[in-house]
C-alpha cells in the first residue's frame, strides 16, 4: 500500500496544471446542463440509509397513485405540446439529490428543478414499451456506470453499478454480465458487495488489466464506513472459471488513499494499467484541486504497493472533477485497435474524462511520453476538446479485445424521465451499444465510433428505397412495417445549384440554441423523423443544417431535436448536436439504431455521435412512424435509404449446471 507523501501536498498548489498551457472552452453545440449545488452533509450509518431509501420509494408509489389532474402543457422552445386528458390532479415533481454528498456525481434527474411541473400519468402500456429490446440492462432496478470489460477464455466479461434494491441511485454493488458476442447476455450473480469496511459505502467504480501470465487484476473505488474514496484490489477466486462468478477482495486493502492534499471525495475511477519500459505498470485516477481537474499517474510492480509519480498526466483548470478517467492508444495507420500499453511512432493517445461538472464524456487525441509520463494534446490550447457522444452518454469505459483486435467503448444511457416514473416501471438506464473506436484518419482530429459488427446479426427483413426525392418543406412517408426496433443507414445530396447560389451569413448556427426541426434555413434542416405518429404530434427529428459562412465555405451539423418526441410533461426535451467534419465528394451519411426509448446516431461514419432518450406517450407500438423530412427552403434533397427490422436480444439469467 501507498504510504503518504507529505512533499506530494496538492493543497499547496493554487494551481496544478501550471505545467499545461490548456483552457476549457465548452463546446458552443452541446446541451448546457445547469450546475447542481448541493450542500455537503455527513454520511448517514448504513442501516439509516436503507431505511430512509424505502421510505422514500414508498413516497414515491404513493405519489404517483394520488396523482391527479394534469395541467395544461405549455410550448417547450417553439414546439407546442398537445393537452393530456387526464381528469385526475398530478403533483408537482420535487427531485431528490441523489450520489453528491455520498462523493459521486449527481445520479437523480435534475432538468426540473425549481420548475413547476406536473408528473404525467404514465401507465403500464406507455411504460413496457420503453424497456429496450436488444440494448444491455438488468431485469430490475437502477444501474450506471459501465465496469472492467474484457474478453477472458471465450467469453466477453460486463460488470456495472446496479443498486438490487430499487431503480434509484444507493447501495451500489457490481453486476456481471457474460456473453460470446457482446449482444446476448447471460445475468450472472452480483460480482462484488459492499461487506468490507473500505466499501461499506459502495463498490464504485474499476477497471481490469490482464496480465501476460493469465492473472486478472481488478482494481476499484470503494466507499469506506466514513466515505473517504480509497483504490482496492480484487481478482477472480478461480481463473479456471470462464465465467468468473466468484471474486475475492485483496486482504491488504485499501491499497491506494487519497494522497495528501487531495479531497477525501475526490480520488476515483482507477484506469486499466498499461506496461512501461521500465518493467513497471502505470494505472491513472482522476481527482481535483480547487476547480482543476487532475489525472494522476501511479506506478507499481505487483498492484500492492504504489508510488505516486511526480508531475501530473493531464490537467485543465475550471473543469472540476475528473471521473471515469480512460487512457489508450490508437494507430495512425491501421484499421485495427490496440493493446493498451502500445506505443511508437505510428501511435496516438487518447485522454477521456467524464466532468461531473456538466455529466458529459469529453477526449482529446494527443501524444504521450512514457519517460516524463505527461501526455500532450495535439492542440495545446485546448484540454479536452471533442465529446464522444453530443447525447446522453456518461462514464464511459474502454477495453481492449485481444479476441478480435480493437478497442470496444461502453457508455451508461441515463433516463430522461422522471424519477417517479422509474419507480413504476422498476427499472432505470440502459448501456449503449457497445462501439468500436479508431483513430480518423481522414481527418487526423477526431474519432470514430461504430457499433460492433455483432449487432448486424440481429437483423430481419429490410427495405431499400432509392433516391427519394425531398422537396423543400415537405415530409415523405416511409412504408415498413414497423419503427420500433430498427436499424437505418441513410444517404443524403442536396441539389448542386442550391449549394452554389445559396446566400453567404455571418448567422452563427448551434443546435441547442436554435429552434431544432422546426426552424427553416436555405440549407436545411434535413433528415429523418424517428419514432412519430401518423399526425406527428409526437416526433423526434435528426437531421444535417449546412451553413454557408461569409467565406463562401459550407460547414454542416448534425443535430437530434427531442422538443416534440413526448406529450409528456416529465420529461426533458433538449435539442442535441455539434458540427461534423464532412470532406470533399463524401455522400452525408448517417446510421440509425432505434430501439423503443434510446436511439443511438451515427453521423458521417462515426464522426458525431449522438444518443437519445425518447418517451413518447403515442408513438408505440404499431403506432410508431418513420418519415423523411426536408425544412429547407431552398434546397431539394435525394435521400437512398436501407432499413432494417431488429430482432430482440436473449438476455436471461444463467444457472449454475446449465448450458452456457
Amino acid at each position: 500500500m501507498l504510504e503518504s507523501d507529505p512533499s506530494r501536498d496538492f493543497s499547496k498548489h493554487e494551481d496544478p496544471s501550471i505545467a499545461v498551457p490548456c483552457s476549457y472552452i465548452p463546446l458552443p453545440d452541446g446541451p448546457h446542463t445547469r450546475e447542481l449545488a448541493s450542500a455537503r452533509r455527513m454520511p448517514p450509518k448504513r442501516a439509516i440509509f436503507k431505511v430512509f431509501s424505502g421510505v422514500l420509494i414508498l413516497a414515491l408509489v404513493f405519489a404517483i397513485i394520488i396523482g391527479g389532474r394534469n395541467s395544461d402543457v405549455h410550448a417547450n422552445g417553439n414546439a407546442l405540446l398537445a393537452t393530456s386528458t387526464s381528469s385526475m390532479a398530478s403533483e408537482p415533481l420535487r427531485p431528490v439529490s441523489r450520489g453528491v454528498s455520498a462523493g459521486v456525481s449527481e445520479k437523480a434527474n435534475h432538468v426540473f428543478s425549481g420548475v413547476e411541473v406536473a408528473s404525467f400519468p404514465w401507465n403500464n402500456t406507455m411504460l413496457s414499451w420503453q424497456r429496450t429490446a436488444y440494448h444491455f440492462q438488468p431485469e430490475k432496478n437502477w444501474m450506471n456506470d459501465p465496469n472492467g470489460p474484457m474478453f477472458y477464455k471465450g467469453w466477453y466479461h460486463f460488470f456495472y453499478q446496479y443498486n438490487p434494491h430499487g431503480p434509484v441511485w444507493g447501495d451500489i454493488v457490481w453486476g456481471h454480465a457474460a456473453s460470446k458476442d457482446l449482444i446476448h447476455w447471460l445475468h450472472l450473480p452480483l460480482a462484488m458487495v459492499p461487506d468490507q469496511w473500505y466499501d461499506l459505502n459502495g463498490v464504485w467504480t474499476g477497471s481490469a488489466t490482464l496480465l501476460p501470465d493469465g492473472r486478472i487484476i481488478m482494481l476499484y473505488t470503494g466507499s469506506t464506513n466514513e466515505s473517504v474514496q480509497v483504490q482496492n484490489l480484487a481478482y477472480p477466486a478461480n481463473l479456471s472459471d470462464p465465467l468468473l462468478v466468484n471474486w475475492d477482495k485483496y486482504s491488504g486493502n485499501p491499497v491506494l488513499r487519497p494522497p495528501p492534499g487531495i479531497d477525501s471525495k475526490d480520488f476515483r475511477d482507477p484506469t486499466t494499467a498499461w506496461y512501461t519500459s521500465d518493467g513497471k505498470w502505470n494505472i491513472a485516477i482522476g481527482s481535483k484541486v480547487n476547480k482543476t481537474g487532475i489525472t494522476l499517474i501511479y506506478h507499481t510492480e505487483d498492484f500492492k504497493s504504489y508510488e505516486l509519480l511526480d508531475g501530473l498526466l493531464h490537467a485543465v483548470p475550471g473543469t472540476g472533477m475528473w471521473e471515469c478517467v480512460d487512457f489508450y492508444p490508437v494507430s495512425k495507420t491501421s484499421g485495427k485497435g490496440l493493446d493498451t500499453s502500445a506505443n511508437g511512432p505510428e501511435v496516438k493517445h487518447v485522454f477521456k474524462t467524464s466532468l461531473d461538472n456538466d455529466k458529459n464524456d469529453y477526449y482529446a487525441i494527443g501524444t504521450y511520453d512514457e519517460k516524463s509520463g505527461r501526455w500532450v494534446p495535439d492542440n495545446p490550447k485546448i484540454g479536452i476538446e471533442l465529446r464522444y457522444d453530443y447525447g446522453i452518454f456518461y462514464a464511459s469505459k474502454s477495453f481492449y479485445d485481444l479476441h478480435k483486435g480493437r478497442r470496444v467503448l461502453w457508455g451508461w444511457i441515463h433516463e430522461s424521465d422522471s424519477e417517479i416514473a422509474d419507480v413504476k416501471k422498476g427499472w432505470a438506464s440502459v448501456q449503449s451499444i457497445p462501439r468500436t473506436v479508431l483513430l480518423d484518419t481522414k481527418t487526423g482530429t477526431n474519432l470514430l465510433q461504430w457499433p460492433v459488427e455483432e449487432v448486424d446479426n440481429l437483423r430481419l427483413t429490410s427495405r431499400e428505397f432509392e433516391r427519394v426525392e425531398v422537396k423543400a418543406g415537405s415530409v415523405v412517408p416511409l412504408d415498413i412495417d414497423a419503427a420500433t426496433q430498427l436499424d437505418i443507414f441513410a444517404e443524403f445530396e442536396l441539389d448542386k445549384e442550391a449549394l452554389e447560389m445559396t446566400a453567404q451569413t455571418n448567422v452563427e448556427f448551434s443546435c441547442s440554441t436554435s429552434g431544432g426541426a422546426a426552424e427553416r434555413g436555405a440549407l436545411g434542416p434535413f433528415g429523418l423523423l424517428v419514432l412519430a405518429d401518423d399526425s406527428l404530434s409526437e416526433q423526434t427529428p435528426v437531421y444535417f443544417f449546412i451553413a454557408k459562412g461569409i467565406d463562401g465555405n459550407l460547414k454542416t451539423f448534425f443535430c437530434a431535436d427531442q422538443t416534440r418526441s413526448s406529450e409528456a410533461t416529465d420529461v426533458n426535451k433538449q435539442i442535441y448536436g455539434s458540427s461534423v467534419p464532412v470532406l470533399k465528394d463524401e455522400k452525408l451519411s448517417v446510421r440509425l439504431l432505434v430501439d423503443h426509448s434510446i436511439v443511438e446516431i451515427f453521423a458521417q461514419g462515426g464522426r458525431t455521435c449522438i444518443t437519445s432518450r425518447v418517451y413518447p406517450t403515442k408513438a408505440i407500438y404499431g403506432a410508431a412512424r418513420l418519415f423523411l423530412f426536408n425544412n429547407a427552403t431552398e434546397a431539394t434533397v435525394t435521400s437512398s435509404l436501407k432499413i432494417w427490422q431488429m430482432n430482440s436480444a436473449f438476455i436471461r439469467p444463467f444457472q449454475p449446471g446449465q448450458d452456457a
